[in-house]
Order: structure tokens, then sequence, then C-alpha cells
């Protein structure tokens, strides 16, 4: 329901602000550039979904090996005690907790390729346990919110991009951006537990998280002691390792259960074509939205307006500047990137902007496309709290990762 709400919102603004365009300030290209943005968004959501389908079958039959080898359950058995706390809807040992931990690792790793299918088969589980199948339940949302608050302890994608534009030191984001996710995600979990009535206060959730914080703690202080080159170079091949590290393990467990793993393959590679076709109509209906809403100038004009507001009230404003990148964040992935290279070619990839920019970009995730995604691969309508408890995930986020930057940066 709230999706249908802001979709409708998305399209009322554009029509508005393209008709002040052209009937005040006499702009006869509005309109055009609104409809060819609906042909351009459409082909683009047919092609990521298309894009999916080779990744998404992939990952879907590595694992089904990983299930009929035993690999799902294990990890369910372990993280057991955390997850009964956060999802306790799940019944205890349920596979589905394997499912959601390795999404959720995937994630942090930077692994974007990867996640998207692991999430996918996670809502296939979480969806299994769902009574209303229309309808998102709680532990639905509790994994699209620590999806969309956007947890990465590996930015390679961002490091890269600030070499490329010509940064002097690409890794000095890096601390910064691991502190605005790290916010963004306790804030969205704190924030579902109190619209679940989820009790955080007990020994197995304070250790947990406390355990986190060490770790990526533990995981800033070793990376900020290398150079720029060295740095990049150590974590894109720890992550590719771990990734064929997991892909291996699966299969050697599906032989030490002696199953068939080529046809256990196939079998979940089948489902991953089923669920790239599946999500094509939720991807189409976001993403034009989202064109049109950026063709019709609202996008600018509502950045206008806060940069405007914020210097009528005397409140800094350097800032404003890399806002694009963080109200695009929530909506489309290719299009915050885009104007995160913008920020950076227009103001200076070592420029407060610049910087503040790339934070943006790490400190959470798409939002909307997450929910699209996930939510109409299993027939999710109504999507309850999980929009609020998202878009407050990536509000903390956004204001941490000013804050951060002008401690590191101002």
């Amino acid at each position: 329901m709230v999706l249908n709400y802001i979709w409708i919102v998305f399209f009322i603004a554009a029509f508005v602000i393209a008709f002040v365009r052209l009937v005040f300030m006499g702009d006869v290209d509005v309109f055009p550039a609104i409809i060819n943005s609906t042909f351009d968004t459409a082909r683009t959501a047919f092609e990521i979904s298309l894009g999916l389908t080779g990744v998404l079958s992939l990952w879907l039959g590595v694992m089904k090996i990983g299930e009929r080898g035993g690999i799902i359950n294990a990890l369910a058995r372990l993280l057991g005690p955390v997850f009964a706390r956060l999802f306790p809807a799940i019944p205890k040992g349920h596979p589905v907790v394997g499912n959601i931990f390795m999404n959720l690792s995937a994630n942090m790793l930077g692994l974007d390729n990867a996640a998207t299918p692991l999430g996918l088969k996670a809502m296939e589980g979480l969806q299994e346990l769902n009574p209303q199948k229309d309808t998102a339940s709680d532990p639905m949302i509790m994994f699209l919110v620590l999806n969309t608050s956007g947890l990465t302890i590996v930015p390679v994608g961002i490091l890269v991009y600030r070499a490329q534009m010509g940064a002097a030191q690409p890794t000095d984001i890096f601390i910064p951006l691991l502190l605005a996710t790290f916010f963004s995600t306790l804030a969205g979990i704190v924030v579902t537990s109190l619209y679940q009535r989820i009790n955080l206060l007990n020994r197995t959730i304070l250790l947990t998280l406390g355990g986190l914080s060490l770790t990526v703690a533990g995981v800033m202080w070793g990376f900020s002691r290398l150079d720029g080159a060295t740095m990049n170079i150590v974590a894109t091949t720890s992550a590719n390792v771990l990734l064929f590290t997991i892909i291996m393990t699966f299969l050697l467990a599906g032989v030490r259960k002696r199953i068939n793993v080529y046809e256990t393959f196939i079998e979940g590679a089948k489902e991953g074509f089923a669920t790239a076709v599946r999500i094509i109509p939720y991807l189409v209906a976001v993403l034009v939205a989202i064109g049109v809403f950026r063709a019709s100038g609202a996008m600018d004009w509502l950045i206008g307006a806060i940069g405007a507001t914020l210097r009528a009230t005397g409140a800094a404003t350097e800032w404003v500047g890399a806002l694009p990148t963080a109200l695009m964040r929530p909506l489309s992935g290719s299009g915050a990137r885009g104007m995160m290279v913008d920020a950076m070619q227009t103001y200076g990839a070592d420029s407060f902007i610049g910087r503040l920019s790339c934070i943006f970009q790490g400190s959470t995730d798409t939002t909307f496309y997450i929910l699209a995604v996930y939510f109409g691969s299993v027939g999710i309508r109504k999507t309850r709290h999980a929009v609020a408890c998202g878009l407050l995930a990536d509000l903390t986020g956004i204001i941490a990762a000013v804050f951060i930057c002008y401690f590191f940066f101002g």
C-alpha cells in the first residue's frame, strides 16, 4: 500500500513540475524528456532482470547444493540464538536462517551480484512461513531493513571510482563510510524492533552487537594501516577468495552427502530463470516512476528548496551539493552512482562534497529497488512498515554521513 502511494506521488509531482516548466518557463522539451525516460527506464528494468538471470541461476543452483549438503542447516543451528531474537517468528533451526546469513555476508563483502540471488532465496523461505501470502511478515521486514541499511565492510566499487576520478588517496573515505553504514544498520535494527516489539536488551543481542562493533573496528584499524593500492588489492582478493571458498565448500558438502551435485545445481538454477522473469513487472513500475521524477526536474527543485531553506536558517550548506546522491540512493543504485561520479567531476574527488557523495553512496542501499525486487519475487503487495523502517535507516545513515564527514574532512 505504501509503495502504491509513493508511486502515485512520483507521477503527480513529475506532472506538476513539468507543467509549470512548460507554461511558465517555456520549456518545450520537458514532456518529451519524460516520455523518453519511461521507455528508457522500462528497457533498463528488463535489461536488469535479464542480466540477473545468469547470476540468479548460478547462485540458486549453488544454494540448492548447500541445502542438500547440509550447509544451510548447519548455519541455521549456529546462528539460532541470535536470529531467534531478531526473527522470533522463524522456527528454531529453520534452513532459512542460513540463507539470510549468506545474503547478509555477501552484502557486507560488497558482492552485490551474489547478494541478490541469495536474498531472493531467503525471501522464498520466509514466504513459506508467511501465513498471509500477500502481506509482508515481521521476519520479511526485518530481513529487508537489514538489506536496505546497506552494511558493507569492503566497499571496493566506491574505492575504484575514487581512484578513477583522480583522488589523491582513494581510501580516505573508508573509515568514515564504515562508521556511517554501521549507524544506518544499527538504526534499522532498533526501529524495526520497536515496531515489532522485539526486546533488544538481552545478553545474546548485546554480545552480538558488541562483537560486531569490535569486528568492524578491527577491520577499520587493519585497513587503515595499508596504503591505497595495497588496500584495494587486499579487499578485492579477500572478497573473491571467500566467495570461491563458499562455492567449493558447498560442492564438497554435496559430495560428502553423496548427492548428485550436477542435477541438484540444475534444479536450483531453473528457479533462477523463473524468479528473474517474475520480478520484471515490479522493476518496471519502480524504475519508470523514478525516471519520470528525475526527468521532470522534480529532483533538482527538491534539492534547490532544501538548500534555500538551510541558507535562510543560517545552517551549514557545504554538504547540499552531495545531497543528490543521498536522495537518489534509496531510489536507484545506478542513479546514485551517477550522482556520485558527477559530484566528483564537478567539485573534485578530494573535495568535501566529492568525499561526502561517496560516503552517502556506501552508507545505505537502494531501498525501493530492494523492496520491489524482493517483495515482487514472492508476490507481496502489502508492505506494512517495511518502507518506513527502511527509510528511517536511510535517514540515519545520511545524517551520520554528514556529521562523520565534517569530523574527518570538515
